[in-house]
């Protein structure tokens, strides 16, 4: 081959390298492009979903550990008090004669608390005996008075007929209201006879001298305006508070745990005897927590105990349902099943909130389960600080997070990404300021004396005035207090 064939094949082969070299560079390219395309699709998704507006609401896993299987803490402050507790309030227009007890005193059913002097009600007696004879007279005088005129019109003329007419008439109405001055004196004299022989008070049932209200011997911080107030002696019962918006998820006869809060290996069983909606509790501070919300009503709630032996009145305590669980929760971290995504039993998964608030799925190694509280044990992936979404079939990768307490209401019952498919309790519960969390709960003392903390007819005995009760139709006997009122 001469020269110039040979240039002509080194050309020919340096043409076809440099063609296989732009065919590698645009396969290169096109799987650079590609894989350039994938990776701005999985991130368009992620950004779309972040910017879509759609919020995933967690809740702290400090809040969901360990809270019952709806995960709301119910665990609720209580304190404990008498099973029964009698005031009598003494009436302001009379004089006591003679005070019989003292403060600590134990006083038995019947025996005579203080007695009032009665000379001004004998006094009055005498007066009102007078003028209901007066009265009488009056009446009697009247009566006589229609019958003379009866007696005339029937031989008078025709002409004085209307005349006698209005004169009877007119009689017959002074002698109406003659006979409503009559039946109101007569009311005056029973109760001042009342008065008179009831004038010792006595107490209804076996107890404790609480506190007498003498004007001295009473703390100005107590809310116990009554005289004298006794607490029944015996068991002790726990009274507790519940919020409006969770009041239906107790009910009578729910057996309880009541947990001491210096020892938490001491306590006490019982059960819920009654949830008094028909009286709010004005002040939460002598429960043991501070009322965090506005414009929320709270209700009393009672718990009567198997027994009370250890407890003293006026401890605070804690008090959580009975579930009947026997499950060592020591170890590891307890929440709901429902919050862990199980449909792939061999790799089951949260909802967690990372570190930039965006929403991601996260791998957990689960441990044993509770039936009695459908909890689950998690022994790997999550801490206390983290927080978690309610699983739902709506939630992506990337979607900002915000706490549970900021859903608006709307979201509580609307699309599946806010937990729709539970109810509100389950979502929300953890807020409710009657409930307390283990994990964040701070101790607020009362500021009275446990044992004189000034709460008076918290049982099924009413309150009652001693001896003097103004314009009540009830009599003394009735009102437990041995008086009523001129």
């Amino acid at each position: 081959m001469d020269w110039t064939g040979r240039m002509t094949c080194l050309s020919e082969r340096s043409i076809m390298n440099k063609k296989k070299v732009v065919i590698l560079i645009l396969i290169l390219a096109a799987a650079g492009a590609a894989v350039f395309g994938i990776f701005r699709f999985i991130k368009g998704k992620k950004d779309k979903a972040a910017d879509s507006g759609e919020t995933a609401y967690v809740e702290q896993v400090s809040n969901l550990a360990d809270t019952g299987s709806l995960g709301m803490n119910n665990r609720y402050a209580g304190t404990v008090e008498s099973q029964e507790t009698w005031s009598v309030n003494k009436n302001a227009d009379a004089e006591v004669k003679d005070l019989n007890v003292s403060v600590g005193q134990e006083v038995k059913k019947g025996d005579v608390l203080f007695t009032y002097d009665t000379t001004k009600y004998q006094q009055d007696l005498e007066q009102a005996n007078i003028d209901l004879q007066r009265l009488n007279n009056e009446y009697t005088s009247m009566g006589q008075t229609i019958a003379t005129l009866t007696k005339e019109k029937a031989s008078a003329k025709a002409s004085d007929q209307a005349d006698y007419t209005i004169r009877i008439q007119q009689q017959q109405l002074s002698q109406q209201q003659k006979q409503l001055e009559i039946q109101s004196k007569q009311q005056d004299i029973q109760k001042l006879q009342n008065n008179i022989d009831n004038a010792s008070v006595k107490s209804q049932l076996d107890g404790v001298v609480k506190s007498i209200n003498d004007g001295s011997s009473v703390s100005s911080s107590s809310t116990d305006t009554s005289y004298i107030t006794i607490i029944k002696t015996g068991d002790y019962r726990i009274k507790g508070t519940v919020n409006e918006q969770n009041v239906g998820s107790l009910s009578e006869g729910t057996p309880v745990i009541v947990y001491s809060r210096v020892d938490s290996s001491k306590t006490w069983k019982g059960k819920i005897t009654k949830v008094d909606t028909e009286n709010k509790v004005t002040d939460s501070s002598n429960y043991g927590y501070s009322d965090s919300s506005s414009g929320s009503t709270n209700y009393p709630f009672y718990v009567e105990l198997e027994n009370s032996d250890g407890l003293m009145l006026g401890q605070h305590v804690y008090m959580e349902p009975d579930t009947g669980s026997t499950v060592d929760k020591s170890k590891g971290i307890w929440i709901g099943s429902y919050m862990v995504d199980q449909s792939d039993p061999k790799h089951p998964f949260v909802w967690a909130a990372d570190k930039s608030g965006k929403l991601e799925k996260r791998s957990v190694t689960l441990g044993e389960t509770d039936p009695a509280t459908d909890e689950v044990q998690i022994t790997d992936g999550i801490t206390m600080e983290d927080s978690l979404a309610i699983p739902s079939s709506e939630l992506k990768e990337g979607m900002t997070t915000a706490p549970m307490s900021e859903m608006p209401s709307e979201a509580v019952s609307g699309s599946s990404v806010y937990g729709g498919s539970f109810s509100s309790s389950v979502i929300s519960g953890s807020y409710y300021e009657d409930v307390v969390s283990s994990s964040t709960y701070n101790e607020t003392e009362s500021k009275n004396d446990p044992a004189l903390s000034g709460q008076t007819n918290t049982s099924s005995t009413a309150s009652s005035e001693g001896g003097v009760s103004a314009g009540q139709e009830e009599t003394a006997e009735d009102a437990g207090t041995g008086m009523t009122a001129d």
